[in-house]
């Protein structure tokens, strides 16, 4: 049973609240207020699990109220109900459990109860693959995705595309604190402060959420004048993608393990497909030094005579600069010295589609050369 205290200048106010939320069921009013300095004295005399706060009071505003019982109670589940949007971003920064906009339904004040519910009494953490040594893992190659944990191949749903960037955005500063000025220059370029800040706070609010809901071990917290996602636990694979590359450039040689660590976390483009204008410098940096690393580990497999690793690096590399005319011939005459005419002419296709296709451009005469020598020399021993 959760016993709320009601606090609302309005009598109507209260007695509607008081029904809609006896008809959920398991909650006991523990006091109804219609004096916010009364309920403030109260909450030492009586067991209160939670608060509805209504914000625009006589006397005393609902806000000033919310920071008085903060500093009595610290952690007490704190509700705001009321007909103004615009305080939002206060009800956030004093952490607020919910925002309800007068008129709301029943079935969004559920929600509230249900939020409390899990703020007061946690539910256990399920035993799964991720506290058995496989932690949630955030993925930024290949899009942004968050792996729930203990659930097999789920991944984090977003409320909405904003809470999603705004996500992506923290864990792209790797730890270190985001200034609140820059997160919205990234995000709301385009509107003006006072509705940029409240659609920061109110993706922050869905975000903070979202993490708690699902157990994942992923903090945003309030620093240095911004915000910083803390990891506690959650692995992120461009971090280690990153390791690794640094590994490649210090290493004399590329090695076999390394070769195949490096593709195994490459799974695509940084962020790719998220249409993140700010993550665009990070994605070519990582992608330029991605293809030096092949190109390292090309030269290396092919002068220890690992035909198959070195024509592996170029067709990673091909994959990666589909349009690179050098490597694809390379490859081409790879392809040619270990007698593989099918897949030089699968090469010489994919360059063709790559650059006369996919970029309207006409291919070099070098190229132009080794494709159709290619194609005669496949022809006569056809």
């Amino acid at each position: 049973m959760i016993r709320v205290m009601l606090i609302d200048d309005e009598e109507d106010a209260l007695d509607l609240l008081e029904i809609l939320l006896g008809q959920i069921g398991d909650v006991q009013i523990a006091g109804r207020y219609l004096n916010p300095l009364q309920a403030i004295e109260d909450l030492g005399r009586i067991s209160v699990d939670a608060v509805f706060l209504d914000n625009q009071m006589p006397g005393m505003k609902g806000m000033e109220a919310a920071r008085k019982i903060r500093s009595r109670v610290p952690r007490m589940p704190i509700v705001f109900t009321t007909a103004y949007a615009e305080y939002a971003v206060e009800a956030f920064e004093i952490q607020s459990t919910d925002y309800l906009l007068k008129p709301f339904t029943q079935d969004r004040l559920r929600k509230s109860v249900a939020r409390i519910r899990q703020q007061i009494l946690p539910e256990p953490v399920v035993q799964g693959p991720a506290s058995a040594g496989f932690p949630p893992a955030v993925r930024c190659l290949g899009g942004f995705h968050i792996d729930l944990p203990g659930s097999g191949n789920k991944v984090l749903t977003w409320k909405t595309k904003k809470e999603k960037e705004l996500c992506a955005f923290l864990i792209h500063h790797a730890g270190k604190a985001v200034h609140t000025a820059a997160i919205i220059e990234a995000l709301w370029p385009e509107h003006d402060l006072n509705k940029a800040k409240t659609y920061l706070y109110t993706c922050l609010s869905y975000l903070r959420r979202s993490l708690t809901e699902h157990r994942l071990p992923i903090r945003i917290l309030k620093a240095d004048q911004g915000f910083v996602a803390v990891m506690d636990g959650a692995t992120v694979d461009v971090t280690e993608f990153e390791r690794q590359l640094a590994k490649a450039r210090a290493a004399d040689e590329m090695d076999v393990g390394l070769f195949d660590n490096l593709k195994r976390l490459y799974e695509g483009e940084y962020m790719e497909a998220c249409d993140f204008g700010w993550a665009a410098p990070r994605q070519l940096e990582l992608k330029a030094d991605y293809a030096r690393a092949l190109r390292k580990g090309y030269a290396h497999f092919r002068s220890r005579g690992n035909l198959a690793l070195a024509a592996d690096s170029l067709q990673s590399l091909l994959s990666l600069v589909p349009d690179s005319e050098i490597d694809g011939r390379e490859l081409i005459q790879l392809h040619l010295k270990t007698g593989n005419r099918n897949e030089a002419l699968r090469v010489c296709r994919q360059l063709e589609q790559a650059v006369r296709v996919q970029l309207g451009a006409e291919l070099e005469e070098e190229t132009l050369l080794l494709i159709r020598q290619t194609k005669e020399k496949t022809e006569r021993q056809a």
